[in-house]
C-alpha cells in the first residue's frame, strides 16, 4: 500500500535512538523528508546518517532540548526554513525518573510537566500555523501504555501524559476543520534503552516481561513506526482524537 508520504516533511523529536529513531526511519522509508531532533548532538548525527544510508532519504538533524520553550520554537522554525514547510509532527522524548509518587518534590514535578506536557503544547502551537498554510497536517504524541494502565513508580509519566491525552482530544476538535489530525500512541513493552533502564531499576526479568505479553514477544521500535506512518498519512486522515495502544495485547481492559 502506498501511504502517499513521498515528499512530505516530518519533524520527529527524540530520534537519536529507540522509538523516535524507529519512527523517523519508517517515515523516511515511506518517502518523507525528515527533520530529526535530540538533546545529544553526536548520537543525533549518527542516527541521521544511519537513516540516510538505509533509506536514501533527505534527513536533517537539529540539536535541541524540547524541555526548553525557545528550543521548541526553534526546532519547528529550522525545519520549515530547511524544507520549506511542515506537514507531520511527532512528539516523542524519554520519560521522567521512576520513583514513589509522593516522594517527588515540586521541582521534579515541574521538570516532568516541562518534558512531557509543555513540550507538546509548545510544539503543536508552533507547528499548527505551518500545517494550516499547507492545507493540513498530522500530529502524533508518543506516550506509554502506563498512561492507560498505571504502574507503581511511573507516576510522573502517567500524570503528565494523561494531560497530553486531554490536550490532544481537545485539539482534535479545534483543529479538525483545518485538516489537522492529532492522535496519541501508547507503546507497551518496546525494545529500547528506556526498557533496559526500567528493568535495571525494577529488578524485573526480561523473561517474565515477555511472558506477560500475549503475542509472546516484546515490541520493536518499527512496530510503533508502522502505525505512526499510517496515522500521519492521507490514508489515516479520518482518525483523530484517538488514543491507541501498540502493546502486543498487554492492555487488560475493554477500553
Amino acid at each position: 500500500m502506498d501511504l502517499k508520504l513521498s515528499g512530505r516533511v516530518a519533524l520527529v523529536n527524540g530520534a537519536s535512538q529507540g522509538i523516535g529513531y524507529g519512527i523517523a526511519r519508517t517515515l523516511a522509508e515511506e518517502g518523507a523528508r525528515v527533520a530529526v531532533t535530540a538533546r545529544r548532538e553526536p548520537a543525533l548525527s549518527a542516527a541521521a546518517e544511519q537513516i540516510r544510508k538505509h533509506t536514501g532519504a533527505e534527513v536533517f538533524p537539529i540539536q535541541g532540548d524540547i524541555r526548553k520553550a525557545d528550543d521548541c520554537s526553534r526546532l519547528v522554525a529550522e525545519t520549515v526554513r530547511h524544507f520549506g514547510g511542515l506537514q507531520i509532527l511527532v512528539n516523542n522524548d524519554g520519560a521522567p525518573p521512576l520513583g514513589s509518587l509522593l516522594e517527588f518534590d515540586d521541582e521534579a514535578w515541574r521538570k516532568a510537566v516541562e518534558q512531557n506536557f509543555m513540550s507538546v503544547v509548545r510544539l503543536v502551537r508552533a507547528a499548527a500555523p505551518h500545517m494550516r498554510s499547507a492545507g493540513g497536517g498530522s500530529i502524533l504524541n508518543i506516550a506509554a501504555l502506563s498512561m492507560l494502565q498505571p504502574l507503581p513508580g511511573f507516576g510522573l509519566s502517567v500524570a503528565t501524559w494523561a494531560g497530553v491525552m486531554g490536550f490532544a482530544k481537545t485539539a482534535s476538535i479545534e483543529l479538525g476543520r483545518d485538516g489537522i489530525t492529532i492522535n496519541t500512541i501508547c507503546p507497551g513493552v518496546i525494545d529500547t534503552p528506556r526498557l533496559t533502564k526500567v528493568i535495571e531499576q525494577s529488578g524485573a526479568a526480561m523473561r517474565a516481561i515477555t511472558a506477560d505479553v500475549p503475542v509472546g514477544r516484546i515490541g520493536a521500535p518499527e512496530d510503533v513506526g508502522a502505525l505512526v506512518a499510517l496515522l500521519v498519512s492521507p490514508r489515516g486522515a479520518y482518525v483523530t482524537g484517538a488514543t491507541i495502544q501498540v502493546d502486543g495485547g498487554s492492555l487488560r481492559s475493554l477500553r
